[in-house]
């Protein structure tokens, strides 16, 4: 392997002198520090930075990132502290040290948990500089060159991380060199039998094919020259993973996955791009609907490129790919590029680099919003997908978002807050549903109202991660201030029976109590008691103890108002309404169940003040309840419409209907209708005695 000076030679030819001296001072001091350790081969430790550090001179980065990749292991490995680094080198170097090295000293519950908490501090790195990422690729890419040597569950578990998360992360920088030898090492580790079939196949295919290759592209080669055009034409190879991820993700046979034949044309301007793509669909027939322009657009991670397939000799499909040398190095290299044609340190970052800025500073949000590092990081593999649709906004501006987001995805890219009271939504002018997929080029519109609220159904169909994160958090706001006002309703009931409250309970005690449960908040109590988790008996009579009274269960029930939202749900097995004698049953972690005071399914706990509490109506109680009906009648003509025009006319909705016919003359219909309360319900049973042939209605219940 090639030694500091091979490598320091070939650094001279884009950095100064000066910076060429600050990397091989970085690797003596590594080498020092790495003194004796080594590497799973056998090799010295200080070849893997060594190695690193040469894997980001082919990108041309600069000298900081190349003194950090000698260090990178100097902070885990060694012991050094980073204020020694600091001191040796400058803060910028000691920060991207510090930003690529692991946790090493805390101890996690599981690997997964480990790794999650690692990236989460890689990210907040990342956040001040973006090189932390490129130093961390760079240092995983020579990981997986050489896997060979680490026992195979360790590699398949390097190897799923990679794919899962390096390997986006890569492509969302727009490195698309990097990416490809990740998927191909990650896919070769995690599935050797598979790789090295398809290595195989792709093989004998590739020599099958070399003839109309060759055809194909002297055709092409002579089509720029007919039209005095300068550029460079080559084949293009799929790479193994890429035909593995198509056969299964198509379902498509290998066959048909390399009938297609794949070209790139390097030309010099912009224009020319337009000037070919003329050319071609000249010499062959495109194929309608194929065509891509991300010079126009660009995708998100900075790629720009005229995507077009045409009908080529003989029907086979053509790919071709059009670019400029600029967009050819920026999709190769991505946010690497950006060092390379940056002229000065004050330049404002642009294309790929500013992307990844505005992506970093979305993960940080991301990350800020998570509930654990665990959440996180599903979030951020979520946002990795690669697939975008581009939509507009009402005034023209372009987002791009992952395929299958739906508006409550547009929603939360244009503000937080626009998709926290997003209400509806407008595509393409038409009132569409929230969970519809947006589709390329539509312009979407949120209809929002103030004080709307996230619906927790939008997780079942919203995709990217920032809308998932948002929403969670926005219901675990929601939910803590609901447990918070019904906790302290339930314990300031029981305090009032013994003549006191929870205002005049002292400090202390309270605080005293804190201690005992662990917890820092009296919030944080009254949540616990909301959701259920505590008995405000047991608490009250905690926090009342100090007079050492013996407290007996508590007289009156508890008003339910009906806007205590997601803390307080209805039994579904009794269906309880307004009017209804009921008592609340305290389930952990889901708050207060309203049941029926007769309800079977509570009958054992009913008189237990631990776990049921007496409650009554709110007189200003609204709302609709679900009462279920069984009604019995003579079969008849349209008996499905006379049942909906009653309940209809008795200003009641049929929320779902069933029926059975018991015998050729009876039959028996199951209504759930919606009502305000048991006045209204006698009302509509009133109206449905009024229908003939009615036998018998009962209003269902355990």
């Amino acid at each position: 392997m090639p030694g500091i000076e091979a490598l320091a030679e070939r650094l001279s030819t884009y950095l100064g002198p000066e910076q060429v001296n600050l990397v091989r001072r970085a690797y003596f001091y590594a080498e020092q520090a790495h003194d004796g350790q080594r590497r799973r081969s056998g090799e010295p430790y200080v070849t893997h930075p060594l190695a690193v550090a040469s894997i980001l001179a082919d990108m041309h980065m600069d000298h900081q990132s190349l003194m950090a990749a000698m260090l990178h292991d100097v902070i885990e490995d060694t012991g050094i502290a980073k204020e020694a680094l600091s001191q040796q080198f400058g803060e910028t170097v000691a920060e991207l040290v510090d930003g690529v090295s692991k946790l090493t000293q805390m101890n996690f519950e599981t690997k997964a948990e480990a790794q999650a908490e690692n990236f989460q501090k890689m990210a907040m790195a990342m956040a001040r500089d973006i090189r932390v990422i490129l130093v961390k690729l760079a240092d995983r890419l020579h990981n997986m060159r050489t896997l060979e040597v680490l026992s195979g569950e360790k590699r398949r578990r390097i190897a799923k991380e990679t794919l899962e998360i390096y390997a986006p992360i890569a492509n969302r920088l727009g490195m698309h060199t990097v990416r490809v030898e990740f998927e191909d090492l990650g896919f070769k580790a995690m599935h050797p039998m598979r790789s090295s079939l398809i290595h195989r196949a792709v093989k004998s295919a590739r020599g099958n094919r070399k003839e109309i290759v060759a055809k194909i592209e002297h055709s092409l080669a002579n089509c720029l020259a007919a039209d005095g055009i300068e550029g460079e034409v080559s084949g293009r190879q799929k790479h193994l993973y890429g035909i593995y991820k198509k056969m299964r993700g198509k379902r498509r046979a290998f066959n048909e996955i390399m009938d297609v034949y794949a070209f790139r044309i390097v030309v010099d301007k912009v224009d020319t791009c337009y000037r070919v793509l003329g050319a071609v669909h000249n010499l062959y027939k495109p194929l309608p609907g194929r065509f891509k322009d991300y010079i126009a657009i660009p995708k998100a991670n900075g790629y720009q490129s005229l995507h077009t397939t045409l009908f080529g000799m003989h029907g086979v499909p053509i790919e071709i790919q059009i670019r400029t040398r600029e967009m050819e190095e920026m999709a190769n290299n991505g946010i690497a590029a950006h060092w390379l044609y940056k002229s000065n340190d004050d330049e404002q970052p642009k294309g790929s680099h500013a992307r990844a800025r505005q992506w970093v500073k979305g993960i940080l949000e991301l990350q800020q919003r998570a509930g654990n590092s665990l959440e996180f990081i599903e979030s951020v593999k979520i946002d990795l997908f690669p697939d975008e649709v581009y939509v507009f906004t009402p005034k023209g501006r372009i987002m791009e978002l992952p395929k299958g987001s739906t508006a409550v995805d547009f929603a939360y890219a244009v503000h937080t807050d626009v998709g926290n009271s997003c209400i509806a939504c407008r595509i393409n002018r038409r009132l569409a549903p929230l969970s519809e997929p947006l589709q390329s080029g539509s312009t979407v519109e949120i209809v929002s109202a103030p004080g709307a609220r996230p619906n927790p159904a939008w997780l079942n169909f919203v995709v990217t991660g920032k809308a998932r994160t948002h929403i969670r958090h926005a219901l675990k706001q929601q939910r803590r201030s609901e447990s918070i006002s019904l906790g302290e309703r339930l314990l300031n009931k029981v305090l009032t029976g013994f003549d006191s409250s929870l205002e005049s309970i002292p400090q202390e005690h309270i605080q005293a109590i804190l201690a005992e449960y662990r917890l820092e908040l009296i919030e944080d109590l009254l949540e616990d008691i909301g959701l259920g988790n505590r008995m405000a008996y047991v608490v009250a009579r905690r926090l009342l103890s100090a007079e050492g009274e013996q407290l007996p269960a508590p007289e009156g029930p508890l008003a339910i108002r009906g806007t205590e939202g997601l803390v307080l749900s209805y039994a579904k097995c009794c269906t309880p309404i307004p009017g209804d004698p009921i008592v609340g049953h305290l389930s952990a972690g889901k708050g207060m169940v309203v049941h029926l005071e007769n309800c079977r399914n509570i009958s054992e706990i009913r008189h237990n003040p631990e776990k049921c509490v007496q409650l009554s109506w709110a007189k200003d109680i609204t709302g609709e309840f679900n009462v279920e009906l069984r009604v019995e009648l003579e079969h008849q003509r349209g008996l499905i419409a006379l049942l909906a025009s009653s309940v209809n006319a008795a200003d009641g909705n049929i929320e779902k209907i069933s029926m059975d016919e018991r015998d050729g003359r009876i039959s028996v219909v199951q209504l759930v209708v919606s009502v305000h309360d048991r006045v209204h319900l006698a009302r509509v049973i009133k109206k449905l005695r009024t229908l003939t042939g009615v036998v018998r209605i009962t209003r269902m219940r355990t």
